[in-house]
This record gives structure tokens, sequence and C-alpha cells, in this order.
């Protein structure tokens, strides 16, 4: 991603134009340059990435704001999770056309939630594409050494945890395919379930708990059970989820409590960016009030457990539920 000079061709004038007021780290030299220089502290640099893609991650008549906001806070949401500290990011912007009246809006978001997560865009890439729109971000973070928290980790006798409620995005994807029409819901909840689907909360304020206190960790994006048994298996456990105990919005209860919904839908569904993470009876309570701390519903929904078997999702009598369906899965 670099700006213009000499002979500066369309490219150079779109990120000129739009992501070049957004560079403000020293380290992204302007733009102007092919590469970042990204300083070290002497932390562990921690790197994730994820693409989102119109048609499968958003709509294609999604707010081109809230398609920025989903592109960065995904990223955010993985680094928040393995206890690390933002530092930057690198965008890779695939479009079929260049218009102003979408790409103003995306890079003011872009630029907003780069600020108020101190993320700053570091350089990246702008291509044309005659297929879908295409955003992909490579975010950095840094932990001091050896303290990422990794999947691998968790213990017998761990409590459970899960960030915020669970299912609403799944659901607010639902809505807007206009596949949940009244059942119940009033405006405000509508807006609540379809705004939780096209921009995710990143606990990036968890961060420090969940590095000071959690054995594993990870962002539920697929869904919370497939994502579970993503953790345990690299744990090499098992564990057992009261599904009475997972966290729901007041919109989520009512559509389960009208059977417009079922939990497998709540737990399975997909694009939470909450956070899953395993924490030591003895750290619980600490782990808690820093939670409460930094403004983040905490919620303990079971315990790890030895073995290797797949996890067991009980309902409120303690009886096991088979869920036909674990995660959302792109292939």
């Amino acid at each position: 991603m670099t700006a213009p000079g000499a002979g500066a061709s369309g490219e150079d004038d779109l990120i000129a134009r739009y992501f070049r007021p957004l560079a403000t780290d020293p380290g992204a030299f302007g733009l102007v340059d092919d590469a970042a220089l990204l300083k070290s502290s002497g932390d562990d640099l921690v790197v994730t990435t994820d693409a989102i893609v119109e048609g499968v991650h958003f709509l294609p008549d999604d707010p081109p704001g809230t398609i920025a906001r989903k592109a960065l806070r995904v990223n955010l949401s993985d680094l928040a999770a393995k206890g690390a500290a933002p530092a930057g990011f690198v965008l890779t912007l695939a479009l079929r056309e260049a218009k102003d009246e979408w790409l103003a809006p995306f890079a003011r978001a872009l630029g907003e939630d780069a600020s108020a997560f101190g993320c700053p865009v570091l350089g990246g890439d702008t291509v044309s594409t005659p297929g879908p729109l295409m955003i992909s971000i490579t975010a950095f973070g840094r932990v001091p050494p050896g303290k990422m928290v990794r999947r691998a980790g968790a213990r017998p006798g761990d409590r459970i945890a899960v960030t915020g409620t669970v299912g609403d995005a799944a659901l607010g994807l639902r809505v807007l395919k206009g596949k949940i029409a009244g059942e119940g819901l009033d405006t405000s909840a509508r807006e609540f379930l379809i705004q939780r689907y096209r921009v995710p909360q990143p606990r990036s304020a968890l961060a420090l708990a969940i590095r000071d206190h959690a054995n594993a960790a990870m962002d539920v994006s697929d869904g919370l059970a497939g994502d579970l048994a993503k953790l345990c298996a690299a744990s090499g456990v098992s564990a057992a989820i009261d599904l009475a105990a997972v966290p729901l919005s007041a919109a989520a209860r009512v559509l389960v409590a009208n059977r417009n919904a079922d939990i497998e839908t709540v737990v399975s569904g997909g694009d939470d960016y909450e956070v899953l993470c395993t924490v030591p009876e003895n750290r619980w309570e600490s782990f808690a009030a820093a939670a409460r701390h930094a403004n983040v519903d905490i919620t303990s929904i079971g315990k790890v457990e030895a073995g290797t078997a797949a996890p067991r999702f009980l309902d409120a009598t303690g009886q096991p539920i088979t869920l036909k369906r674990l995660s959302y899965s792109h292939f």
C-alpha cells in the first residue's frame, strides 16, 4: 500500500485519499514505502489474520462502516483472547469498483476503530476483483515474553467461562434474511440482534485479565460448541457444559422461549466473537473481579474434565443433549 508519487495510478490515488490519513503510526511512513516498521519492544509479537467476504461474513447491502468495523474487530477479538495488546494492522481490500459513497464511510469507520482500540494501520494492498468484495486484515499484538494464552493449556478442574452473550449474531443474521419476522421481538430487540451480527464487540478490555488468569483461551468465531471442542482437542482434555448456564441476551431468550430458535442454533451459529477461556478455581474470584472492573460480563458455564472424549452438553436436569451441529463450517 503506497501513496502517489510521479506517475501515480488510480490505486495510488485511492490509498492517498482514503487510507493515508489513517496511517498515523510513524512506522507506516505515511504509506509511501513498500513495507512498515514495527518497533521492537522486548515483548513477544502475536500475529493473527482473518478475512471477511461478501455473502459469507456480511451481506451485500450492509453499511460500509459496519463492514469496516467487523473486519478489524474480528482480529482484535483474536488478540484479546491471546491476552495481547493491539500494536497495528495491515489491510488487503479487494474491490469490484472504487466508489466514494462506499469508500469514504468505510475508511472513516476503520479510522475511528483503529484509534479507539489503539491499533493503527501500518500498510496493506488494494486490488480489483470481479468476484465478491473481500477485506483481509492481519493484526499484530504484544504480550510479555512467553505469556500468550494458547488453546492448549486447559486443565481438569478449570472453570470454563465465556464473555458477553452467545447466539445473538446468528439470530441477527436470521432477522436480516427474513427468517425471523415478528416472533415477539420489538424493534429495539431486532436492531440489537442485527447490530451484534454486523459489529462485534472485541473484549480487548479483558486481555490483561485473561493473560493473568486463564490457562487456555480462544475467541468464539464459528460457534461456542465447536470452538470449545477445538480448545479441548488442543489441550488434550474433555469438558461438561451446563447449557442452562450459557448466557443469552433478552432478545435471544424470547426467540428460544417461543421456539423460533433452539439452543443448538445459539451455541453453534457462530460470529459471536466472544472469548472462551478456562480458569483455575483458585483464580476464579480474582478473574471475575477483574472482569467487573473492565466492565465485561463473564459467565461460568462448565468444567474441564480429564480424558479426550468429546465435550458433553447437559440440560437443566444434567442429562446429555446431542447437538447435530457444533459450529459453522466454510467447507
